[in-house]
Formats: C-alpha cells, sequence, structure tokens
C-alpha cells in the first residue's frame, strides 16, 4: 500500500521541460501573457508530455526569467487529475515548482490511486524530490487492494536509491491517531514506523489491539508482514493486560 506515493515522481517531476515539449490543449482558449511570461489554458485543459497529463478547469504555466524558453512552475486548478501509466490522482488543485523541486496536490480530498492502492488526505499531498521524501496531512487514509486501510494524521514517506538507481521506498513515519484496520483486527496507537525493506511495522504508544472480540493493550507493538508475526510489549515502567473473549466451545467444558 505503502508504494503510490512514488507517482509524484514518474508523473508531476517530468513537467519541468521545455515549454516546446509539452502539448497543451484546452476547449475554450489559450493565451501568452507577454508582460507576465506565462501561459494560460481555459476550459477541460491538457498540458502532456508522453504517457503523462495534468488537466484542470485552469493551467498556467510561468516562464523562468532567466530561461524565457523554459516552464518554471505549473499551476492546475478546478477539478485536478493527473493521469500516467503508474497511478491517477485527483484535487482541486496541482503545483509543480521547478526551482524548488516540489510538486504538491490538494483539495478535497487529494487522491492518489494505484494497482496496488488507494490514498486520501484532506489537506494534501506533497514530494520534495531532492530531499527524496513525501507527505500526506491531515485526514490521511491508505487502502490496498485487500481492503486493508491505515488512517492517520499525516504520513511522511522517505525513499533512496536501488542499484540500479531506481528510486524505491525505503520506511513510512505514521504519526497521530492512527488506525489500522485489517480483516477481523483492528489497531489504535499514536504513532508507528513502516519499515519497507523488510516488511516490519513499528506502532508507539497507546496501542490497543482489538481481534475477534479479545483486546490487547501495551506500549509498543510490531508487526512483520513478511512473516506474518505480530506481538504487542509493555513499556519500561508498564504491563501488556488484556481481555480474552470466552468461546461457546471453552464454556461448554
Amino acid at each position: 500500500m505503502w508504494r503510490l506515493i512514488v507517482f509524484f515522481i514518474t508523473m508531476l517531476a517530468v513537467m519541468p521541460v521545455g515549454a516546446e515539449d509539452i502539448k497543451l490543449v484546452a476547449d475554450k482558449q489559450v493565451e501568452y501573457h507577454q508582460k507576465e511570461q506565462k501561459l494560460v489554458a481555459v476550459g477541460n485543459a491538457i498540458a502532456s508530455k508522453g504517457n503523462v497529463s495534468i488537466r484542470g478547469d485552469r493551467l498556467v504555466g510561468y516562464y523562468a526569467p532567466e530561461l524565457p524558453n523554459k516552464i518554471s512552475r505549473v499551476e492546475a486548478t478546478g477539478n485536478v487529475a493527473i493521469t500516467s501509466a503508474q497511478a491517477k490522482a485527483w484535487g482541486n488543485k496541482a503545483t509543480y515548482d521547478v526551482k524548488e523541486a516540489t510538486a504538491v496536490l490538494m483539495g478535497g480530498p487529494a487522491r492518489v490511486k494505484t494497482a496496488e492502492a488507494d490514498i486520501t488526505a484532506k489537506g494534501s499531498i506533497t514530494f520534495w524530490q531532492d530531499k527524496q521524501q513525501a507527505l500526506a496531512k491531515d485526514g490521511v487514509t491508505a487502502t490496498n487492494k485487500n481492503g486493508n486501510k491505515v488512517q492517520a494524521d499525516q504520513m511522511r514517506a522517505y525513499f533512496t536509491k536501488d542499484k540500479s538507481g531506481k528510486l524505491v521506498l525505503e520506511k513510512i513515519d505514521i504519526n497521530g491517531n492512527v488506525k489500522i484496520n485489517a480483516k477481523e483486527t483492528e489497531i489504535t496507537a499514536a504513532k508507528g514506523t513502516y519499515q519497507a525493506l523488510n516488511g516490519k511495522i513499528e506502532l508507539f504508544d497507546d496501542i490497543t489491539i482489538k481481534q475477534n472480540g479479545n483486546v490487547l493493550h501495551g506500549k509498543k507493538a510490531e508487526t512483520n508482514l513478511n512473516t506474518g508475526i505480530s506481538r504487542i510489549i509493555s513499556g519500561p515502567q508498564g504491563r501488556v493486560s488484556g481481555v480474552f473473549k470466552e468461546t461457546k466451545k471453552e464454556k461448554d467444558k
């Protein structure tokens, strides 16, 4: 479920190219503002390059003052849709700043969908190319193709390069009102970390695990997605506690 934020690399990062490399079409009009050094497309406007496109009710491309033939920033507003071979995304507004190497998707809510997962954020989803990080914040929900769901106030993803130079997910920090729903299990915590390279999830502070009527409490929980083994651990000055539901078979003994 965590790979989906990589879409910023393959989708928005291709936009800072020469204006001659971008196809720009619109139902109503395309304007060139010489004084402001910008292009404005209105009415189902679409900017595309290769298999990547950004659509909006209005698109604005700003030229870099030092490089008048290069686009320095792209803004899309109104019914924004971003499409590539790997993912689709929707929002009210999307921006890409070439100098800052930053892409931002915002609005009602921001949503990204891949073959593996679907993520929404009431606030925004941002990717920083130079830092190789992505942040989804404000009411974030990530759902994978099996229906497993993770919710949190924010999720920050960190990427690294493999031996071939390809950018891959390294880890994700999950913070604030963490809630995980998987099959018949519900887990809540204050924060957690997902280590993508070894499939390990660590959750911290005020852990509650509910499964089949059983309830466990502790200060730390660990789950390994590769082995399927989970455990809950007490804090330095606390103990693991729980309430276990008696099965019908046990009652009849």
